[in-house]
């Protein structure tokens, strides 16, 4: 049985050179931000919010326009499998 991942890590990399790493819960919470939000503005120059699930009160903007890459990572936190 494959093991199943905490969370997921997003790499975003923008068109500056920058990285930015922002983390999801699912990789289905992901996906639906990443079609909802992120794919119908790929061209706009305005800001868009990234949600930061893991740090309250902490949030990032960028310009969709300016992500050239995303790397999705599963993270594990332990050895252990669970069900």
């Amino acid at each position: 049985m494959p093991r199943k991942p905490d969370e997921y890590a997003i790499h975003l990399f923008l068109s500056s050179g920058h990285r930015e790493e922002v983390r999801f819960t699912t990789i289905q919470d992901f996906q639906k931000w990443y079609s909802n939000e992120l794919v119908p503005k790929s061209d706009s120059h305005d800001f868009m919010n990234i949600p930061i699930k893991n740090v309250q009160g902490e949030y990032m903007v960028v310009r969709p326009s300016t992500v050239v890459a995303i790397r999705v990572e599963p993270i594990f936190f332990g050895s252990v499998e669970r069900d």
